[in-house]
């Protein structure tokens, strides 16, 4: 039977998650408006958010879209799948976390692993207290970010051209609010300094989509040969 510690720590749990998802979920409007500012309709953007479900990726997908429209449609999808790539390293460090009780279980499971939910639920104090955490901080964030996509998606609609109130610069916004708190590090502080520059140098000259890969792949080869960690290691 649990005792009083970890019923503690699994209402702590509930708590940090509903706390993480109503945060999260606010992001929702921004990704609606911009999408049907990138060309999406409101039907296209809800589907997005229900089938897709990992906030970067959306904003990387309807973010190239809007620059170069329906021709930098191969970049976006190349670059939100990059994105998406660290939901599998989630899935693979959650799964002794959710535990296998069905193929259903298992699918949700994978549908809710994402940056939030996998954070929560490694700041817990116990597995009972992670499985919690992990699960309430998913089905919020699920929740409300497809009810405030759907809303920011009709406001985008009925606003018109978006574009006028400055909200094409939501995706950027987003991803800078996103990225900084894990910019403590100096690895991660000069390999996102490293790949802005390389992005901006070849925006240019590349077309649409394309500098955000070549960004990523810069970023790769740094976390590959790991070469600011080892320097900031010898200081």
């Amino acid at each position: 039977m649990p005792g009083p510690d970890v019923d503690a720590s699994i209402r702590g749990a509930r708590r940090d998650g509903i706390a993480v998802g109503l945060a999260t979920a606010a992001y929702g409007i921004s990704f609606g408006a911009l999408s049907v500012a990138s060309g999406l309709d409101v039907w296209q953007t809800c589907f997005l958010s229900l089938v897709m479900f990992t906030g970067g990726s959306q904003f990387a997908l309807v973010g190239v879209i809007g620059a170069g429209g329906v021709a930098a449609g191969g970049s976006a999808i190349a670059a939100a799948a990059l994105l998406g790539v660290r939901n599998v390293v989630y899935g693979m460090r959650m799964r002794p976390v959710v535990g296998e009780h069905g193929l259903a279980h298992r699918i949700a499971a994978a549908w809710l692993t994402i940056d939030e939910s996998t954070a929560v639920a490694l700041a817990q104090a116990n597995e009972r207290a992670a499985r919690v955490g992990f699960w309430v901080t998913g089905l919020a964030i699920f929740i409300g970010w497809n009810l405030t996509t759907l809303a920011g998606a009709l406001i985008g609609d009925a606003l018109g051209d978006t574009r006028a109130y400055g909200l094409d610069a939501a995706a950027a916004a987003a991803f800078l609010g996103l990225l900084w708190p894990r910019l403590k590090r100096v690895q991660a502080g000069a390999t996102a300094v490293l790949a802005a520059v390389v992005a901006t140098v070849a925006t240019p000259v590349l077309t649409p989509g394309l500098p955000v890969l070549v960004a990523a792949a810069v970023a790769l080869v740094v976390g590959w040969f790991d070469l600011f960690r080892r320097r900031e290691a010898a200081r």
